[in-house]
């Protein structure tokens, strides 16, 4: 799972939620199974829901049901260990049900949990379609925000890494009219502390070098084009080099992207979630994984969606929670 892993050290524990049962979560969750794994996986969901995907892949699995996460150990191929949390209603592949946001959300609640508890060192999330559980009258706008609040954190910062290339967002799941009241000094500076804070206590980066994007075409064009590179991002860049940061910017995001510019940072700090996901995901889409910054636990997730088309249907692929599964194993360790 991880190569800087040594035959000496304890196993790691991460908790799985495979998230909307109707979607490929389940899937490729039975198909990571397939596979033995040194790091020990907790997997919180519906033993029956498991099986039935499981038979409807052609795929052995066995399941073997966990009275704590923290009694997970590793396991051979076609096993999967479960904390079991019953389905709300009958689970019909690629058909949303509103019943079972409950469900959804006790796996992702026990499972962060389980890691504050100190049960588990990590949590890996599979994909949720936000849109069922609001119908169900439970506000959600995604994992990250779920897991601050339930965390206690005061800012979650979402980055996505694919290979060498980390994209960190300054806002995230909001409408675009709303971000630029968004864009303050301060936030852009918290944002920035919290990046390199982890770069250099969970990636091993002595000196991270940090890219942050302008909100505008062209970083404003001289104030031409926009006036928040003057006011706003570029007296947040001064204040981060007076505290010692390695900090470029405020940079345009149509060339900080590019072969020649983004192997000389170790992150990339976009203002708004399509500026830089849309850039990360062209160029790693399927392999890239989402990591919660700012949390008092370790979280990664799948970059990809719940594919309702395809669940059930053996066409979904388990790279991206193989990636996500091994990014946490090595932040867990402090070694990636």
């Amino acid at each position: 799972m991880s190569s800087t892993a040594k035959p000496s050290d304890p196993p790691i524990r991460l908790a799985l939620t495979p998230g909307e049962p109707a979607g490929i979560g389940p899937d490729i969750a039975v198909m990571l199974a397939q596979q033995a794994s040194p790091v020990a996986i907790a997997c919180f969901a519906d033993p029956e829901l498991l099986r039935t995907r499981a038979g409807q892949l052609d795929l052995p699995l066995e399941i073997r049901l966990l009275d704590t996460p923290g009694a997970a150990r590793p396991v051979g191929a076609g096993v999967l260990q479960v904390v079991p949390i019953a389905a709300r209603v009958p689970v019909v592949s690629g058909r949303l049900d509103a019943a079972n946001a409950d469900y959804v959300m006790a796996c992702l609640e026990q499972a962060v949990d389980a890691c504050r508890a100190g049960e588990v060192d990590g949590l890996v999330t599979g994909p949720v379609q936000k849109s069922v559980i609001n119908d169900a009258g439970r506000p959600f706008t995604g994992h990250t925000e779920f897991l601050a609040e339930r965390c206690g954190a005061a800012l979650p910062v979402m980055m996505l890494v694919a290979g060498r290339l980390r994209v960190v967002l300054v806002t995230t799941h909001v409408a675009l009219h709303a971000v630029p009241a968004l864009i303050t000094r301060e936030r852009i500076t918290a944002v920035v502390d919290i990046t390199v804070r982890a770069l250099r206590e969970r990636f091993g980066l002595e000196r991270p070098r940090v890219a942050l994007c302008g909100l505008n075409p062209h970083a404003g064009e001289g104030g031409h084009l926009g006036r928040e590179e003057i006011d706003v991002i570029a007296p947040a860049v001064a204040a981060l080099r007076a505290t010692g940061a390695v900090v470029d910017g405020p940079l345009p995001a149509d060339t900080v992207f590019t072969a020649a510019h983004r192997d000389r940072y170790d992150a990339i700090v976009a203002m708004y979630h399509d500026q830089g996901l849309a850039a990360l995901k062209a160029l790693g889409f399927g392999a890239a994984v989402n990591v919660t910054l700012g949390l008092p636990i370790v979280r990664t997730s799948v970059d990809h969606g719940t594919a309702l088309d395809l669940a059930g249907t053996g066409m979904a692929r388990a790279d991206s929670l193989q990636a996500a599964l091994a990014l946490a194993h090595g932040l867990a360790r402090g070694r990636v």
